[in-house]
């Protein structure tokens, strides 16, 4: 059905394209809910005030309304006018006509609009497996053989201890590829585990019905755990079982080519214990041990090693509370040199903060209350990997009922904080140039922007499944129209779907397969005006600043910690509607 309707709406695009299709009416080229907000901007001049949406098929016009003035963007030069369509609720396929600028891209009404692109997501990490084949029923084109296998994995001296001497060779396999390159890091699976294991929490009921097509898609583990699993497996084989630190990554020492996983046979090392990949990695573990203990049938034993773990983790951080992995102080010292991704960090307090959170919220034991307490008046912004003080806040504000009643006040104003940033975001976008809460500030474009849009769309949810206030979901919403198309850049964020979306990421399995199309699901970087690739950009405004060239690490990559957010966005907007759980009262 999914081709069919692929099909169809490709039949429909190239009738349009002989029709005066234009790219400068930006819109959601996915979809609208038939009960929401549904609005697009024109992004060029418009001769007349108005505008028709027509059915796809039939080409009659079924709505017409008034552009509305002008709004000159702050992140460019673009000057746009806003198209609002929020009246036509009926089902359909549809498009857009504005007199003198022409026909939009079209677009489908409907009431699970974003099912399969949130699927999609989703399955990117399958996509993105370290040490596993991918066979064609579940694949696709896309198939490949395994690769890095890491069963023999070596002590890089900068990791060496007494009983782990440089060069003692360990097993580290499985877990997912980071980004578009072929390494696996601790500290940005931190911010990943986090988000794909609260999107559980907060929608249990949904994902247990979540049918993803994995190979362990027929189990009684819900998709979203199973894959969870596959990285939270390798996260343990990280630990130092020694002593319960944790190594900063499993990598090469420098970055393989644009080759298929496993045609490059370079050693692989684990580099350095540091406190930031301890600490996110016991926040990882003492929720997946909450998490997990859902399931002690299935997977016995599992959450017991997990808490376990996780408190090994604490215990060497409190012994070792200011070790920075700092890979350039690292290379003066130790050979061979590591040139891969470093997630250096500068401030570890949030990590405190988030580790205390997850392991007070399981164990309930007040030691972890007390560090919270003690990091509660430091400042917190939009998560991102470098930044994960906002997790513990809504963590604990998700699960504060079954708190210790000590806890309550302090839990109660990190609520109070959530809403104060969600009321900055929910007041104010409908009146920017594309009626999204994305580009409020200018600092939302850096490396990695399309993610700073998602954890703006989920702060916005844990508002709104705080009130239930319509505002925070259709802001939420607004983000989501921003990934898939209404952006200044015209493009959809995510490979494979949409009209016009990235062709040519910087995503080694992509470039290499040989398969013209690439690898679905995975959510490209977004504007970047820092452009640190130095590749060719046609655009450099703030907003603008994206090419669609494999080059472009900096606009156009990959990465896990990108795609997790689009997954609990999108598939959040597909569970509200059906949900009328309070998160609070989480069960399995």
């Amino acid at each position: 059905m999914k081709q069919i309707l692929s099909l169809i709406s490709l039949f429909l695009s190239s009738v349009l394209q002989g029709q005066g299709l234009t790219e400068a009416i930006r819109l959601n080229q996915v979809g609208y809910y038939h009960h929401l907000p549904k609005v697009a901007v024109v992004a060029a001049p418009a001769q007349q005030n108005i505008f028709f949406v027509l059915d796809a098929v039939t080409a009659d016009t079924v709505f017409k309304g008034r552009l509305s003035d002008e709004r000159k963007s702050t992140n460019s030069s673009l000057t746009t006018r806003v198209i609002d369509f929020s009246a036509w609720q009926k089902e359909g396929r549809y498009y857009i006509d504005v007199p003198g600028v022409g026909k939009s891209y079209s677009f489908a009404i409907g009431k699970e609009v974003h099912r399969a692109v949130a699927d999609a997501l989703l399955k990117g990490f399958y996509f993105q497996r370290s040490d596993q084949s991918l066979d064609g029923r579940h694949a696709g084109k896309w198939k490949r053989a395994a690769g890095h296998p890491d069963t023999a994995v070596v002590i890089h001296p900068s990791a060496a201890s007494a009983l782990r001497p440089a060069g003692t060779v360990i097993a580290s396999p499985g877990g997912w590829y980071d980004a578009g390159d072929y390494n696996k890091y601790i500290v940005n699976s931190g911010i990943t585990m986090y988000t794909l294991l609260t999107a559980y929490e907060d929608f249990p009921a949904y994902y247990k019905k979540l049918n993803t097509q994995i190979p362990e898609s027929n189990d009684s583990i819900p998709d979203l755990l199973n894959e969870v699993l596959y990285n939270l497996r390798w996260m343990l084989t990280m630990q130092d079982p020694k002593d319960g630190g944790v190594y900063h990554k499993c990598t090469n020492a420098g970055f393989d080519g644009m080759v298929m996983p496993g045609v490059t046979k370079a050693p692989r090392y684990v580099v350095q214990k540091s406190t930031a990949a301890t600490l996110d990695f016991a926040a990882v573990t003492a929720q997946a041990a909450r998490v997990f203990k859902l399931y002690n049938k299935e997977l016995p034993g599992l959450a017991d090693s997990c808490l376990s773990a996780s408190r090994l983790a604490w215990n060497w951080a409190v012994g070792n509370p200011d070790v920075r992995y700092d890979q350039d102080q690292l290379n003066k010292r130790f050979s061979p040199p590591i040139t891969t991704g470093a997630y250096g960090d500068r401030s570890l307090r949030d990590e405190w903060l988030w580790a205390a959170a997850e392991l007070f919220a399981t164990t309930k034991q007040k030691a972890f209350f007390d560090t919270i307490v003690k990091h509660r008046s430091d400042p917190v912004v939009l998560p991102s990997w470098a930044a994960v003080g906002m997790l513990a806040y809504y963590t604990l504000a998700r699960h504060q009922l079954a708190l210790p009643s000590y806890a309550r006040a302090t839990v109660a104003a990190m609520e109070d904080s959530i809403m104060r940033k969600a009321n900055q975001l929910a007041d104010n976008y409908k009146k920017t140039a594309f009626y999204t809460t994305m580009g409020l500030s200018q600092r939302d474009f850096v490396w990695g922007s399309s993610a700073v849009a998602a954890n703006a769309g989920i702060l916005l949810l844990q508002a709104y499944q705080f009130t239930r206030q319509q505002k925070y979901l259709e802001a939420a919403l607004s983000n989501a129209d921003y990934l898939l198309g209404r952006n200044a850049t015209g493009y959809c964020f995510v490979t494979g779907f949409g009209t016009r979306s990235p062709r040519h990421p910087h995503h080694r399995p992509s470039v290499a397969d040989g398969v013209a199309d690439p690898v679905p699901g995975l959510l490209a970087g977004g504007p970047n005006p820092g452009r640190q690739d130095s590749c060719d950009y046609p655009f450099t405004e703030p907003e603008t600043a994206y090419t669609d060239l494999d080059c472009s690490y900096a606009s156009n990559e990959i990465a896990i910690n990108w795609n997790a957010p689009a997954v609990y966005l999108l598939h959040a907007l597909e569970a509200i509607p059906a949900s009328i759980t309070l998160r609070k009262n989480n069960s399995r």
